[in-house]
């Protein structure tokens, strides 16, 4: 069964997602609490527990630690991009682990990004290292995979386009929003991977709605076995792997595309961001932006995000 984990700012606590006991350790980051899993257990079967919505929560993933994402890895988004998913690589980025915030942090879009996007997403905690050179399988997946989080894959798009790199337009501080459950699975759980589905809303309108076996392209198994050929992974690292269709970001038609293609990059830029600007799903000032994963029956939920977008 399922074990949710939480983190405040004096203490770590587990139990149910609704109700906790605190954990008897010493550790300060998480991957010295998953090596005390005999706390965790205790802190779990506990009857003296406490009401998780009393708890002013941090990140359960804490930094510094290695941030790595899956690119276009859910078919709807790497359609409504203007990509073939029958064709597209399985590919990775990194993200700063000072991009990693609380799961009822503020987002502050930095003063010179004008297009703030969101994506909700699935993220692997490691529970074991995984030198470079280790074959990942279905069978030993969950001996490296100890948990579930919900992430939330914050985007400048504008410095993302126009650079055409991703290490800095989602690595300001507050891009990685994290929690507000390190939801700890065995071999069982992991094996319902494909029953999660994740949602985004902003100001209670879903934008993002998709489950794992319907959209996800590349599976923790195929990416994990990838990244082990270059990536060494500690315990506590964090793996993000995709976002389904519904970010601001959406592909002109195919005709539109050819047309602008031809243009200079400077006017085509400029023509790209000029429309960029009317769309009103880029995220504003006081926005409140909520992402959940859960499977549908609720046997394995990993919790909803609640932030809110300020300027800087």
């Amino acid at each position: 069964m399922s074990i949710s984990v939480y983190h405040t700012s004096d203490a770590w606590w587990a139990g149910t997602p609704d109700a906790v006991a605190k954990v008897d350790t010493s550790a300060s980051t998480t991957a010295q609490l998953l090596a005390d899993r005999a706390a965790i257990g205790q802190a779990a079967t506990s009857a003296e527990t406490v009401a998780v919505t009393g708890l002013d929560l941090l990140a359960p993933v804490t930094a510094p630690c290695r941030v790595v994402a899956q690119m276009t890895n859910f078919a709807s988004h790497v359609e409504d991009t203007g990509g073939n998913p029958k064709t597209v690589p399985l590919t990775f980025f990194r993200k700063a682990s000072g991009s990693v915030s609380g799961p009822a942090d503020d987002i502050v879009k930095p003063d010179h990004v004008r297009l703030l996007d969101y994506e909700v997403e699935i993220g692997l905690v490691i529970g074991r290292e995984m030198p470079v050179g280790t074959t990942i399988t279905a069978d030993n997946l969950a001996d490296y995979v100890c948990g579930l989080v919900v992430t939330n894959d914050v985007s400048a798009r504008d410095v993302q386009l126009t650079k055409t790199q991703f290490y800095e337009a989602k690595s300001y501080p507050g891009f990685t929003p994290v929690g507000p459950a390190l939801v700890l699975v065995d071999a069982d759980e992991l094996g319902r991977f494909g029953e999660l589905r994740l949602q985004l809303r902003v100001n209670g309108e879903l934008r993002q709605n998709s489950t794992v076996k319907n959209d996800m392209i590349y599976r923790p198994v195929q990416a994990l076995g990838a990244l082990a050929r270059f990536q060494r992974l500690s315990p506590g690292d964090l793996v993000l792997t995709g976002t389904p269709v519904g970010t601001a970001l959406s592909a002109p038609p195919k005709a539109v595309q050819k047309l602008v293609s031809l243009l200079p990059d400077d006017v085509k830029w400029k023509l790209f961001f000029a429309g960029q600007a009317k769309n009103p799903k880029y995220l504003q000032d006081g926005d409140v932006v909520e992402a959940s994963v859960a499977t549908d029956d609720g046997k394995i939920d990993l919790g909803t995000q609640h932030n809110r977008v300020t300027y800087a």
